[in-house]
Order: C-alpha cells, then structure tokens, then sequence
C-alpha cells in the first residue's frame, strides 16, 4: 500500500472528487486487472479508450481513477478523481513512485537514432561488465535482468513496465542500466519519471513515418530531440547531419564522436578485417581517447557504434585493455552477426528487413575484399508491396547474387510476394534464383558457395519464428545454416 499524496507528489493535477488522503493497494493501467483499492488510469490508446471503462473499474473496487477527461461515474460512487494533462504523462511518473523511484539507484543510459540503438546498447553492457559492473539492458530484443532474458514486446516499453524492470534490476543487484529509446517512447512519455544520466544520438534517417507513428520527418525528429531534455550528459555522432538540430534545445552537457577531425571523440586509420571469414575493423582513437582498437563486427557503422561505447565508458574509468577486451568479445543476436560455417566464406545474419537497411549492409560488406556477396531474403506479408520492389531492387544493384526466398508470409501467397520481389531486381541487372523455402534457400547458398564469399542471410535477425496464416512456427536462421552445414559434413 501506499499513500495517495506520494504517488501524485511530481504531478500538476486537480482532485475533481473524492479525498487525497486514500491509500493505493496497486497501479492498474488495463481494465482487466483492476482489483480493490487500486488506482486505476484511464488511457487512450490506438484500440481502446481507458476513459470508457472507468465506471466499470469503479464497480470492480478501484479507489482512484486519474484521467485526462470526463467520465461518466454515478454521484454516490466511493472514488477520488484526479484529472491530468495527460494519462501516460502521469503514468510514468506514479509508476516511478509505486517502485520507490529505482532509476535513482542506477546509473541510466540510453541510446536513441534509426539505426545502432540495439548494437550500441550490447557493446556498453559488453565493456561495462568487463570492468566489473554489473549492466541491466532493455532493448529492441530483450530485456536482461541478472541471468534472466525477458523476450521484448516493443523496443522501450510502457513505463510501468519499464520501472519494475528497473526495479527488479535494482533488486538483482545492478548498477548500471543500458536501454534502446525509440522516437515512439519519447513521444508517448514512456520514459518519463526520471533522468537520464547519459544520452546516445547515433543517427536520423527518414523511417517510421505513417499514420500510426511519426506524421512527418519534422515530427521524428523532434521526439527523438526529446532524450536530450531529460539527461544530463549528451553524447551524439557529430557526423550525422542533424545532430544540431538534434540537440538545438537540450538541457544537457554534449560531447561528440565520429570520423571528422571536428569529433571530441574520433577515429580514423580505419583496416576491414577478415580472420578466417570473421569480418572486422581495426582503427585508431584519439581526442578524449588515445588508443587503437578492432571491433569484431564489419563496417564503418560498427565503428560508430564502438565509438558511442567508448564515450560512454570514458566517464566510467574502464582501462583500455577492457575496452579492446570487450569491444572483440561483444555480439548482438540477428545485427551482423556472423555464424561459423567455414574458413573459406563468410555467413552473416542481419535484421536488415526493409531497403534503407539492406542498402546500408550491402553497401557496408562491399568494402571487404571478397569472392561474391551473396544475399538472401524475402520480405513479410501484410506490408506494404512497395517494400518488396525496393529491396528486390537494392539487391539486384548491390549483391552478385540474389536468393529471393521467404520471410514472414503472415496470410499472403509466399510465391505472390517473392514475385513482387522479382519485379523490383529486374529494374536491375543483377543475377537472381528463386528458392520460396527458406531452408533450402540457406542449403542452396551453402552448396553453391566458393572461397572468400559473404554469404548474407536478411530480414529476420533475432526473430526465432516464421508467421504463417497467424501461427508462428519456430524457425531460426541460425538452426537453418547449421543443419545445412552439418547434412554436408561441414564443420568449423
């Protein structure tokens, strides 16, 4: 139980009825699991209205509804209502009080752009934890609480939710905890009731822009801007360009990181690696920073990422054998992660799933010295057809070879989408197979592979499952690859 008064403590509201002086048995955002004595909040969501269901919350015993709007409630109803500017804006913050405010207890960084939130998040937790910390995580993935791995409905959740994951990692020892924020978070306040003490700005480009996210780029741009008004130190990639814009209103302290010579943080020399088909980058850091450093990930972007680590953990002392330590050990399920099959090739799994992203790896492995680059996809169902024209017609432009399979089909025709994919790669000239089945779609690439290829396998990433007519049946790119391997003898 708790009183009323401390709940409501960092509220601007108004009591429209009933006494402030109750008591709180439990904070209740569905109206499914209101119970007696609760403070129940009216929430307006995309599918249902929390206000439609207060009188019903009332007659199920809840002591206290906080809204944003009338509600219709009989006069002789035993209830106190608190009337806000906003519910979810109240939300986080009573949910931050119900669990005695456990981002005070933590040392809290998050990470915002388009692109590198989920990777950046795992190198901090990677570095941290080799210099003794002990790291909490919430991201696009999981979340992950000591030993335990909590599989993630949204990349930042709903900010009850996010305090009792904050207070079950208070609670399972950590200090420290990393956390994705997406555009979507800041602009429904999920991240309110507490202060960042570090920001991470990795990148903006035009994505999640539609009638249920982001009405234009203006408007992204703006929530993603909103982290930097709620931390104290602001640390973003300087050669992204709109960082200003980005930061134009922050409250907060800002360092910079990047390839310029501009970068407070910065590094150049950059050497792409291949170790026995483990793709890599070797460069040199300077500035706030002095020392050389290889990430066990391809591309200039995983240098970006690595350097966004790097500011973080400078402020946490961590020695430069940790960070190099760390920055070798780190790999992040489904974002360029590469699975062992073979001395003579590399097979590379990405989340890469609409053409902005595929062009940016494609783009990213071209830079590796290599036999083909060879890429397999398909896209999911019940999404937009445009989707498919334009990934089929990055891949015709950027790969060698092309094997069109399936993804998700959810309850379209698998052979209608990979047709539509067809018709985008014949903008191209690139060459093409179609294989519809997945698994023999990583089978084909495997026996047709020869020395120094990159074999990428995109679109599903960490996603353990494929949809099809609403059953999601497990099927794991990384089971797939193996099983092929092994059905050929193959071992490495």
């Amino acid at each position: 139980m708790k009183p009323l008064k401390t709940l409501l403590a960092h509220l601007e509201f108004v009591c429209e009825r009933g006494s402030l002086d109750r008591q709180v048995s439990a904070v209740v955002h569905d109206s499914r699991k209101v119970t007696a004595g609760c403070l129940f909040l009216c929430i307006a969501g995309a599918n249902f209205d929390g206000h439609d269901a207060a009188a019903e919350a009332v007659e199920k015993g809840a002591a206290v509804l906080v809204t944003e709007k009338e509600t219709a409630l009989a006069a002789q109803e035993d209830v106190t209502v608190i009337r806000v500017a906003s519910t979810r804006y109240a939300m986080a913050h009573i949910a931050a009080a119900w669990f005695d405010h456990p981002a005070k207890k933590l040392t809290t960084i998050g990470v915002t752009g388009t692109k590198g939130k989920t990777t950046t998040t795992y190198l901090i937790k990677s570095i941290l934890e080799n210099a003794g910390k002990k790291v909490g995580l919430v991201g696009t993935i999981e979340v992950i609480i000591g030993d335990t791995h909590i599989h993630a409905g949204n990349t930042t959740p709903e900010s009850y939710l996010l305090q009792e994951y904050f207070h079950r990692m208070v609670q399972e020892g950590c200090d420290t905890v990393v956390m994705e924020v997406s555009s979507q978070a800041l602009m429904l306040h999920r991240t309110q009731g507490f202060l960042f003490d570090f920001g991470i700005f990795t990148n903006l480009e035009a994505d999640h822009i539609g009638p249920n996210e982001h009405q234009d780029f203006a408007d992204y741009l703006h929530c993603k801007s909103l982290l930097f008004r709620q931390c104290r130190v602001g640390i973003v990639n300087c050669d992204d360009a709109h960082w200003r814009q980005v930061t134009k209103d922050c409250t907060c302290a800002v360092e910079t990181y990047g390839l310029s010579q501009d970068a407070d943080l910065r590094a150049d020399g950059l050497s792409f690696t291949n170790d026995d088909g483990h793709l890599g980058v070797a460069f040199c850091v300077s500035g706030l920073l002095h020392m050389r450093a290889k990430i066990a990930m391809p591309g200039r972007f995983s240098v970006y990422n690595a350097l966004a680590a790097m500011a973080i953990c400078r402020h946490f002392d961590v020695s430069r054998e940790d960070i190099r330590r760390a920055l070798l050990l780190a790999k992040v399920r489904g974002r360029i992660e590469t699975v062992p099959v073979s001395p003579d090739y590399t097979v590379i799994i990405d989340y890469a799933h609409n053409a902005m992203a595929l062009n940016s790896l494609l783009t990213t492995l071209r830079e590796y010295e290599h036999g083909r680059l060879i890429c397999i996809f398909g896209c999911g169902g019940n999404r937009s057809r445009d989707r498919r024209f334009e990934m089929g017609e990055v891949s015709g432009r950027l790969a060698d070879f092309t094997i069109i399979t399936s993804d998700n089909p959810r309850f379209e025709d698998p052979n209608a989408i990979v047709e539509d994919i067809v018709t985008g790669i014949r903008k191209t000239d690139g060459a093409y197979v179609t294989v519809p089945d997945r698994k023999e779609a990583v089978a084909y690439a495997i026996d047709h592979a020869r020395p120094g290829d990159i074999i990428v396998l995109a679109g599903k990433g960490h996603e353990d499952y494929q949809e099809i007519r609403g059953v999601k049946y497990h099927m794991d790119d990384r089971e797939l690859i193996e099983a092929a391997a092994a059905e050929r003898g193959i071992s490495f």
